[in-house]
């Protein structure tokens, strides 16, 4: 008989974002969704009751579930992004309450980043507005495969067919000019339970699935199985012991794809090739290893690798280049400007860069550029053309979310400075020429 931890371990893993103007009720969907999926806890669910009545509440208020911060429950806010885990029999979730206001869109960029679907509330008596335009512009710019409009707060408009089915045409349409390849939309009322987790009783003119149905149900694609097979070496295992003298390992998450023994492989950026001589995987040897595994990697030749070096198979190598274009979120409050010197952070590999060039800016609403800012400050997306000290192995972040993605940050103290995404995706015909030197040793390059 198959125990419960077993089932749970079997079911499959969905990333979720939820998105939305300010009072859309993205906290309350979440908590609905928590607290109808039975997914609460006795005590948290006590302490919610407990905060709801001294705040003049009659029920409890189920926002509070996810806006945990002392500033979020004062102001009644959603400020960070809240991430929560539950699971279903059916599946598991990590699901990020992202925050609503236009100066938190780095905030729904950083939830949204690893998601496989996000979900877009718009207040049925609002309708798109645009904040919307803006996170379903985000959605599109990051790569969403999946994206479920909930029109909130139908019982508010009488529970109208008409109201719902104008948003959702208007939502659509929009959506799909940016290039979100699919579009679910739901009625709901995330503070009555209507097509949250339980079919509504009050609109029969809907006959498509609930929010947790759908989230059920969807297609997981994140499956990295079958994409171009990336390894990030992470750490080299050398014991020089007398039981292993010889033993090189090279340790590491496998990024994407799949790698076996006897395979050829190609080392970046070196170039250097070799032959895969066998793989250990929790302490025992296997022929084979898939993403996500921890594994390591033991080659024929002895050849020189370090942290940082990409494994990938000999006849499916990136390019690589230390000029990188790429689309940018800018996180920090400080600005990135023309000129300045940064660290790039791409999988396990840092190294030196100088920010070469600013073309545009994009306009979130609806992806227009704004060519040539001399800068990109908070919430800023844009594009940057930065210039690395070493070559790098990226791939588009079209082709790989995983290894089409880095992090700019400070050299001076650490602190992340922007999220990029390499490739031409959203890229500006405008283009501006900036002459950056810097004649201190090791950045001018």
């Amino acid at each position: 008989m198959t125990s419960a931890t077993e089932q749970l371990s079997a079911t499959t893993l969905l990333r979720f974002a939820t998105a939305g103007s300010v009072d859309d009720g993205k906290s309350t969907l979440v908590g609905r969704l928590l607290h109808d999926s039975k997914s609460v806890l006795s005590d948290q669910l006590e302490a919610v009751e407990h905060a709801s009545r001294a705040r003049g509440r009659q029920g409890p208020d189920l926002a509070l579930l996810t806006d945990g911060l002392r500033a979020e429950r004062e102001q009644g806010i959603t400020i960070d992004v809240a991430y929560r885990y539950f699971a279903t029999a059916r599946r598991r979730f990590i699901l990020a309450d992202t925050p609503g206001h236009v100066q938190y869109t780095r905030n729904m960029v950083t939830g949204a980043s690893t998601a496989e679907l996000a979900v877009v509330l718009v207040d049925a008596r609002n309708g798109v507005v645009e904040q919307t335009r803006r996170h379903a512009a985000v959605a599109a710019l990051l790569r969403v495969p999946h994206v479920v409009l909930a029109v909130n707060k139908m019982d508010l408009v009488g529970y109208a067919e008409s109201a719902f089915a104008s948003i959702a045409e208007e939502f659509t349409a929009y959506a799909s000019e940016l290039g979100v390849p699919e579009i679910t939309a739901i009625p709901i009322s995330a503070l009555a339970g209507d097509n949250v987790v339980d079919p509504s009783a009050h609109m029969d003119w809907y006959g498509g699935p609930t929010v947790l149905e759908h989230l059920e149900t969807v297609p997981v694609s994140h499956d990295l199985t079958g994409c171009h097979a990336r390894f990030p070496v992470q750490y080299v295992i050398r014991p020089q012991t007398a039981e292993h003298p010889d033993y090189r390992g090279y340790a590491g998450q496998i990024a994407a794809g799949t790698f076996r023994v006897g395979e050829r492989v190609r080392v970046l950026p070196s170039g250097r090739t070799s032959t895969i001589a066998g793989i250990d995987l929790l302490g025992r040897s296997v022929d084979i290893a898939w993403t996500p595994q921890s594994v390591s990697l033991l080659l024929e030749d002895d050849l020189d690798i370090s942290r940082g070096d990409l494994l990938v198979p000999a006849d499916d190598a990136p390019a690589t280049s230390q000029d990188i274009e790429a689309t940018v979120c800018h996180l920090a409050d400080r600005p990135l400007t023309v000129g300045q010197r940064v660290l790039l952070k791409h999988t396990t590999r840092t190294v030196k860069a100088i920010v070469k060039e600013i073309p545009s800016r994009l306009a979130l609403d609806d992806l227009s550029q704004s060519p040539a800012p001399d800068r990109l400050v908070a919430n800023d997306i844009g594009r940057v053309q930065v210039r690395t000290a070493e070559p790098l192995a990226l791939d588009a972040y079209a082709d790989s979310r995983r290894t089409g993605s880095f992090l700019l940050i400070d050299p001076a103290d650490g602190t992340t400075l922007a999220a990029g995404m390499a490739g031409d995706s959203f890229a500006s015909t405008a283009r501006t020429t900036t002459t950056t030197t810097d004649e201190e040793s090791g950045w001018n390059f």
